[in-house]
């Protein structure tokens, strides 16, 4: 599956025009990892989002598994937008790929359009509520 086709199924970049999905396709990277690997780490920089191509990734903070995802999938997307350090870290589980977006490349296209970000703004709150509902009811 090609790049554009995969963020268009991503419920953050879902309501994006086309053009704007075609954008941010040109800027991602793929990525590999072998089963095991480290994706990344907590208390590390966060840097950018990943986007689960195919494969399975954990997501681990200390002992605790917090969470699995699969192809479609995607993790790290509060580093589109700050930089502070990760807050858990992530390793494959299968042989995964990945696309990745970084901060700055993502910021450049938030410059040329904003709506862009303006469309995210209700999922990210969503999922931070969903998150939030979680670690209260636990």
């Amino acid at each position: 599956m090609d790049p554009q086709t995969v963020l268009a199924q991503v419920p953050i970049f879902s309501h994006l025009s086309k053009g704007d999905l075609k954008r941010l396709a040109r800027i991602s990277v793929p990525r590999t990892f072998k089963a095991g690997e480290q994706i990344i780490k907590e208390g590390d920089t966060a840097a950018g989002v990943f986007i689960v191509m195919t494969g399975k990734v954990e997501v681990v903070k200390g002992s605790q598994r917090l969470a699995v995802f699969d192809a479609g999938e995607f993790f790290g997307e509060m580093a589109l937008f700050e930089s502070y350090p990760r807050s858990a870290t992530v390793r494959a589980l299968e042989d995964t790929e990945c696309i990745a977006l970084s901060r700055w490349d993502f910021s450049a296209e938030l410059k040329s359009q904003p709506e862009i970000a303006v469309g995210m703004l209700a999922h990210l709150v969503r999922r931070l509520r969903e998150t939030t509902d979680a670690r209260v009811s636990d």
